[in-house]
């Protein structure tokens, strides 16, 4: 079951693709319910059509800023006017981000700093700064299906098998220090503390790697064993070296 935060998503329509808004929100519906929804630009720009096309099937809410100076994103300055009014109304309990520029990546840290999460959303051409700033931050082209309104589970991105997510050295790293951080003395750490720990402490998303779930992308690398306990409700892993 989703928690049940209010989420504020902040769309920055001059640098991230409408076509993966469908993925982003079926996304966001896990962590809780989307009841800010404000996509950012200058709407007379026809450049940003497709949005347009996306606000009223979805309840977002268009937030108008021109251009006054060619050159300068007015558009910036306006989301985080927008992010930092929503923070002190104390409406929210968590922001989503959509956007694939790392000039928000200050941003990010403020609202971290006053204890609410960050979920990212941007293309794979953003900066690392703002990838690394956001937990989880998921690429939205791995939320893209071909028609735009499958569910994320028929999504465009190549499920890494187990030699492949194997070799990812880093991943490898996150995982192995996650259950060793969130086990107890036999070595056995529940799921949910394994998903709570990487989430505080990277930018880690399961689906960056074709998996809906981080159990089985889990049992996909064959690192770890696993026990289902409790009737099969709760699952437990193990380093498989220990």
């Amino acid at each position: 079951m989703p928690e049940h935060k209010r989420i504020a998503l902040l769309i920055d329509c001059d640098n991230v693709s409408h076509n993966s808004i469908e993925g982003v929100l079926k996304e966001l519906a896990k962590y809780g319910m989307v009841n800010v929804r404000h996509a950012h630009g200058d709407w007379n720009n026809p450049s940003l059509s497709g949005w347009i096309e996306r606000l009223h099937p979805h309840a977002i809410r268009p937030m108008q800023q021109f251009a006054y100076t060619k050159g300068k994103n007015a558009t910036d300055s306006a989301m985080i006017i927008d992010a930092m009014d929503l923070l002190y109304s104390n409406n929210v309990d968590a922001f989503a981000l959509m956007t694939s520029d790392s000039d928000f990546t200050p941003l990010v840290l403020r609202i971290l700093e006053s204890g609410l999460p960050v979920y990212g959303f941007g293309e794979k051409k953003t900066p690392k700064p703002f990838v690394d700033a956001c937990s989880p931050f998921i690429y939205t082209e791995n939320l893209v299906t071909e028609d735009d309104e499958k569910s994320i589970s028929g999504s465009n991105v190549e499920k890494h098998d187990r030699t492949k997510l194997r070799s990812n050295t880093s991943l490898v790293k996150l995982l192995r220090t996650a259950v060793e951080q969130s086990s107890e003395d036999d070595h056995w750490a529940h799921m949910s503390r394994v998903g709570h720990y990487i989430s505080n402490n990277s930018s880690f998303s399961a689906i960056n790697y074709g998996y809906t779930k981080l159990g089985d992308l889990i049992r996909a690398t064959e690192l770890f064993e696993v026990q289902m306990r409790n009737n099969g409700s709760a699952m437990y892993i193990k380093d498989a070296r220990k």
